[in-house]
């Protein structure tokens, strides 16, 4: 804990605090430390590349490879800068479109499942997000084991709006508050499922993936619009997100369906620009045989 508060009060609040231009001068500096000299995870990277791009060359994929440790630096540099950053300076830089689907939805008074993946940036996004909606916005996520920074994560999330809740207790959130309030539900859904054995199987970038179930589930479940929101890397620093409505009627999908039709369009995204995707996670860690039914 002693060395927790060490590194965050005189290391990351002080980095957070430098203005964007000098942020992305160490952002460079982490580029060359993490692409050249201390590959972090690179053999994950482009192994991930190599089989969701089976038919691009190898020159094109060290080309994806390169912008994405770019991009990499960029978001963990401005991911530090989510500590400090004003309200006002975080709205110029996620640019939000697509809001009258959003409006439509609150005057019919409905809740919503907002789906995303962890493409481009969805740090910048989470503190943004509350002035694009009318009603409370809700982020599932998944506790750090470190209790310092859970805290500070949280709280720095949460600072402009938006309310994080962990996935442990959604089930009963929805429960206690669906004929209460209106409110969105995000969904991170494009990460590998910690259970197999929960997920449902789908073709995600040509490959046997195993898939978060939560979102349509819930969806059925409650008879909730699924709206997705696309992100945009602009240029440095700056975003977008634009909101599109999936479906007001879920159960109209069969079993699978609907999570299948949410990786199409993330991965519509990533071909178009594959380098804003978290290549370095290891997203197909699970083999097909393990699966049973959500």
């Amino acid at each position: 804990m002693f060395f927790s508060k060490l590194l965050y009060y005189f290391v990351l609040k002080p980095i957070s605090m430098l203005p964007h231009w000098m942020l992305y001068g160490v952002s460079d500096f982490l580029f060359v430390t993490l692409f050249y000299i201390m590959p972090y995870r690179k053999k994950v990277v482009m192994d991930n590349l190599t089989k969701s791009f089976p038919e691009k060359s190898p020159s094109e994929i060290r080309s994806i490879c390169r912008k994405f440790y770019h991009h990499f630096t960029d978001l963990v540099i401005e991911s530090l800068k989510n500590f400090s950053i004003s309200e006002k300076e975080v709205n110029k830089r996620m640019l939000g479109t697509g809001l009258e689907t959003l409006e439509m939805l609150h005057n019919k008074g409905k809740s919503i499942i907002l789906c995303g993946g962890h493409y481009a940036n969805w740090e910048f996004w989470a503190l943004a997000c509350s002035s694009h909606f009318k009603h409370p916005v809700y982020a599932l996520y998944t506790k750090l084991t470190n209790p310092f920074f859970e805290k500070k994560m949280k709280a720095s999330r949460e600072k402009y709006g938006l309310k994080m809740i962990p996935t442990k207790e959604y089930s009963q959130f929805l429960k206690d508050n669906i004929t209460k309030i209106q409110f969105t539900s995000v969904f991170g859904f494009d990460q590998s499922p910690s259970n197999p054995d929960r997920a449902v199987w789908i073709t995600f970038l040509g490959r046997d993936t195993a898939a978060h179930f939560g979102a349509e589930k819930y969806a059925k479940e409650y008879n909730l619009p699924v709206v997705f929101g696309h992100k945009r890397k602009l240029s440095r620093g700056c975003y977008s997100v634009h909101y599109e409505l999936v479906t007001e009627n879920p159960n109209s999908f069969a079993h699978g369906e609907l999570t299948q039709r949410l990786h199409d369009i993330l991965e519509k995204n990533i071909r178009e620009t594959p380098q804003y995707w978290l290549w370095s996670h290891k997203r197909w860690k699970h083999k097909r045989q393990n699966q049973q039914n959500a």
